[in-house]
C-alpha cells in the first residue's frame, strides 16, 4: 500500500505522534491533551488506521524486567542460496526478536536478547553458528541504548 503523505494534515500529525507516545491513552483524555473533539479524534484515528498510517495498536515490553538484560546486533554473511533456510531457522531461535536484510558488509542483521552474556556466546555460536547457510558472523553488544521519542512536524510533510 501506498501512503501518501497529502492525505494527512496537522491534526493527523498531532494524533500519531501522542499515540506513538501512547497507544493506550483513551479518546476522551486525548482529546482532552489536543483540545480537540473526542467524536473528531476518535473519527481520526479510524480514517488513519483504515488509510494504513496506524498499522497496529502495541505495546512496548520492559526486556529487562522479564530478565533479558543483554541484547546484541548480529550481522550475518550467508550463501545466498540458502536465504530462505537461514531466514527459518533465525525465526526458530526465540531469542531473535527482528531479522533485517540490509545492504552493506552483512546480508542480515538480526536483533536478539538473552539473560546473560553466557546464553548470548550460546546463541551465536551454537544455534546461528550452525545454521546451514550462515557464513560468518559479528556480534555488537548493546552497551546503552538512547531512544528519540516519536516527533512529527507541526506542519505536515509534503
Amino acid at each position: 500500500m501506498v501512503i501518501h503523505l497529502s492525505k494527512i494534515d496537522d491534526l493527523d500529525l498531532k494524533i500519531l505522534s501522542e499515540l506513538s507516545n501512547d497507544a493506550a491513552v483513551s479518546v476522551p483524555k486525548l482529546s482532552k491533551k489536543i483540545n480537540i473533539n473526542a467524536s473528531v479524534v476518535y473519527s481520526r484515528i479510524k480514517r488513519l488506521v483504515r488509510r494504513g498510517f496506524i498499522k497496529k495498536f502495541t505495546i512496548v515490553i520492559n526486556d529487562e524486567a522479564l530478565g533479558f538484560s543483554v541484547k546484541a546486533l548480529t550481522g550475518i554473511n550467508m550463501d545466498s542460496k540458502l536465504r530462505d533456510n537461514v531466514l527459518n531457522e533465525l525465526f526458530k531461535i526465540p531469542e531473535v526478536r527482528e531479522i533485517s536484510e540490509v545492504t552493506g558488509r552483512f546480508d542480515i542483521l538480526v536483533t536478539m536478547n538473552s539473560h546473560s552474556l553466557d546464553e548470548m556466546h550460546q546463541l551465536i555460536s551454537e544455534r546461528i553458528g550452525r545454521i546451514e547457510g550462515v557464513q560468518k558472523t559479528e556480534t555488537f553488544i548493546e552497551m546503552r541504548k538512547t531512544v528519540r521519542e516519536m516527533l512529527f512536524p507541526s506542519s505536515k510533510v509534503k
